[in-house]
């Protein structure tokens, strides 16, 4: 299924073999599982030293077109992947990431290398000490090249800077891999690495997963730690905000689930005293036990015809395989009040970093708004200047919603979801963001309100996601789908994430 066209049209279409990579020979290890890799380190077929070897050259010769590990550490990476190299020999109990290649989103600490979150301010500050998710991927075994592109601020839905310049989607370079973990989606999709950890606020796992051809998992709020995040100079605060996580991307769907038991669960110098991560196992072991409501559009923002074709190609999939799918349903909660609500606490969320004087401007902007004005962009507007009081209020509504969502699942144990509106757009670095348009079957949108309103319901509830690729649009692009799944319920939409990919194809590799 994932290598078959969506639809017979597609406006967005351009000549991919003008704006492809190069030719570059693929091998046996470029796109392998951590499963098969793991296999291939314990059985001697390829050691950690070659394998890292492998990824370099294949960085060096391609990444000069993608621009996706914009800050390496290859040295540190060799002399990591020798001593792994050394454990193997020793025959030592294995460990889940043992030699693997792996990558980070930038913001994460790494000491000894730049951390900017894509701020040139930020150009020459260098942390002491690992983020708690880097300490934990090292302690797994895992050898991190280094660390991906990024948006300044992450906030935009593509992937370049003042600093690193501009990341190139590997399926065609003239087109964005997404934002804000577009470097982590690009160099996975490249074969670079096995593995990366990205974040996820506004759909910044998702949105890249889906542009890209890759699995993605936001998972549920506050399952994995952020100790070590921060911007710039609060680089080792704990604790984490009231929408955005980090998750992993991969190539294969159950990967994502080895690599969230590596770095989910509590923060050992602040919250593992007083409590352990238990999550639940999935709620079915086969694919057609499981109950799926399929969402293809939203109220406020249309999809694409080549998206909403490829979700329609799968919920017919999964009919002809018997299992249960709904379209319908009483106990939806109102995608339109949620939507709105959810644009109300990102901009309160992202209110911080404004400065004083942008602060007093949308503070006068939201003031001149009419009390009928129900946009997206006024409602993000008022988000940014809320006071705590209404912010109390907002939130309260968010817990009626979390409330309902509890009892939808009570019904069905996944909604299958658009992770954007279209396939991959071309690159657009015009100023101002709130300027710009994106175009949905020949109509513009906002290009804000366009790409930020699919990230709702799961980042407004705290809901885990899984970003699956389920097909490619008639110009050759990754078209992918979000699975959204029960609060605390991680493995319950990576596992049926997986069962689509043995049963109908996952990953299929740019070139």
């Amino acid at each position: 299924m994932a290598q078959q066209p969506a639809s017979e049209g597609d406006d967005q279409s351009v000549a991919k073999s003008s704006n492809a990579l190069p030719q570059h020979p693929n091998s046996e290890w470029d796109f392998r599982s951590i499963a098969e890799l793991s296999e291939g380190l314990r059985s001697r077929k390829i050691s950690a030293s070659e394998l890292l070897d492998h990824s370099i050259s294949r960085i060096e010769a391609l990444d000069p077109h993608l621009n996706a590990i914009v800050v390496r550490d290859f040295d540190r990476a060799k002399e990591t992947a020798k001593a792994v190299d050394a454990v193997l020999a020793r025959g030592e109990p294995p460990r889940p990431l043992l030699g693997i290649p792996v990558t980070v989103k930038e913001p994460f600490n790494m000491a000894g290398l730049p951390t900017t979150w894509g701020f040139p301010q930020f150009r020459d500050f260098v942390p002491s000490q690992d983020s708690l998710l880097v300490e934990r991927l090292r302690k797994a075994g895992a050898v991190i090249i280094g660390k991906t592109n990024i948006p300044p601020g992450l906030g935009d839905f593509q992937s370049y800077n003042e600093i690193y310049g501009t990341t190139n989607n590997p399926w065609d370079v003239s087109r964005t891999p997404g934002g804000s973990s577009g470097g982590c989606a690009a160099s996975l999709a490249a074969g670079f690495q096995a593995l990366s950890i990205g974040t996820d606020i506004g759909g910044s796992i998702r949105m890249p997963a889906h542009f890209t051809g890759i699995y993605g998992h936001k998972p549920t709020l506050g399952l994995v730690p952020l100790r070590g995040y921060n911007a710039p100079p609060a680089s080792s605060s704990p604790g984490h905000g009231d929408l955005g996580v980090a998750g992993p991307m991969a190539r294969h769907a159950l990967d994502l689930d080895l690599a969230l038991d590596v770095i989910a669960g509590p923060d050992e110098e602040w919250e593992a005293r007083a409590y352990r991560l238990a999550l639940p196992r999935p709620r079915h072991n086969r694919l057609r036990d499981f109950r799926v409501f399929v969402i293809d559009t939203h109220p406020l923002i249309p999809t694409d015809t080549a998206v909403r074709l490829a979700i329609g190609n799968l919920a017919g999939q999964l009919e002809k395989s018997g299992i249960k799918v709904g379209r319908t349903s009483a106990s939806l909660p109102d995608l339109s009040a949620s939507g709105r609500l959810y644009m109300k606490l990102l901009d309160a969320a992202r209110s911080i970093r404004l400065k004083p004087d942008n602060f007093t401007a949308a503070q006068q902007m939201a003031a001149s708004l009419s009390n009928d004005d129900d946009r997206l962009g006024a409602e993000r507007t008022r988000g940014s200047v809320m006071s705590h009081r209404e912010w109390l209020s907002v939130n309260a509504m968010r817990q009626r919603l979390r409330m309902q969502w509890r009892a939808f699942f009570d019904e069905w144990d996944v909604v299958i979801y658009p992770a954007a509106a279209v396939p991959a757009f071309p690159h657009d670095h015009s100023e101002p963001l709130e300027a710009r348009s994106l175009e949905v079957d020949g109509k513009l949108f906002p290009y804000l309100d366009a790409c930020f309103i699919w990230a709702d319901p799961a980042s407004t509830c705290g809901l885990p996601a899984t970003a699956a690729p389920i097909g490619q649009s008639p110009a050759g692009l990754p078209i992918g789908v979000q699975i959204i799944g029960p609060y605390l319920e991680d493995r319950t939409p990576i596992a049926f994430a997986g069962h689509l990919e043995r049963e109908f194809g996952g990953f299929v590799p740019p070139f």
